[in-house]
């Protein structure tokens, strides 16, 4: 394999100076918006934003994705309520990645609300397992914890559901975005 080939091939694989900048501003958003939003009871935009860059940058979609999250540990410490944070936003992009790109407009406009509320009624539960590990709890108590937050899920789900009307026009943006150059 010649130099170049094996340069061409590399660059395919290493992140431009472009794209470190936009998935670094992508990341800014997620956690501006966060705490922009922290009045409201569980409501907020990064289940959407997630969904959002998932299905225009796909697996490239975890770098601001963990920004974010190596954000939010920074400035709200890496302490037991973060440790979730670790898994519990890949579980949304694992999910995203199985809507198709190809998927009919009429379809993500129905599929990414749909996941966006999903992820918030199911997040107590995915939670839970962060939770009794650090806190050594048995599966009794771990089902006592999901139902002491079930009414806190109900209100992210209800909340995710609402912005996650938000994601396909936020998908047309960015990939409008994407094709200026």
């Amino acid at each position: 394999m010649s130099l170049s080939t094996q340069s061409k091939n590399r660059s395919k694989k290493a992140l431009s100076i472009k794209e470190i900048a936009v998935f670094a501003m992508l990341a800014a958003i997620m956690f501006c918006s966060k705490k922009i939003m922290e009045g409201l009871p569980n409501i907020h935009l990064v289940g959407m934003l997630t969904i959002a860059y998932t299905a225009v940058y796909r697996f490239k979609a975890l770098i601001p994705l963990y920004l974010y999250v190596l954000l939010d540990g920074l400035f709200l410490g890496f302490n037991t309520a973060w440790i979730p944070y670790l898994y519990i936003w890949t579980i949304l992009w694992a999910f995203a990645m199985l809507i198709p790109k190809k998927t009919p407009k009429w379809l993500a406009c129905i599929i990414y609300p749909t996941l966006c509320g999903l992820h918030g009624l199911f997040f107590g539960i995915l939670y839970a397992p962060a939770q009794a590990l650090l806190f050594r709890l048995n599966f009794e108590q771990t089902l006592a914890w999901i139902a002491a937050g079930f009414w806190f899920d109900i209100t992210h789900a209800i909340g995710n559901f609402a912005v996650g009307l938000l994601v396909f026009p936020m998908v047309e943006v960015l990939k409008k975005l994407e094709r200026r150059k």
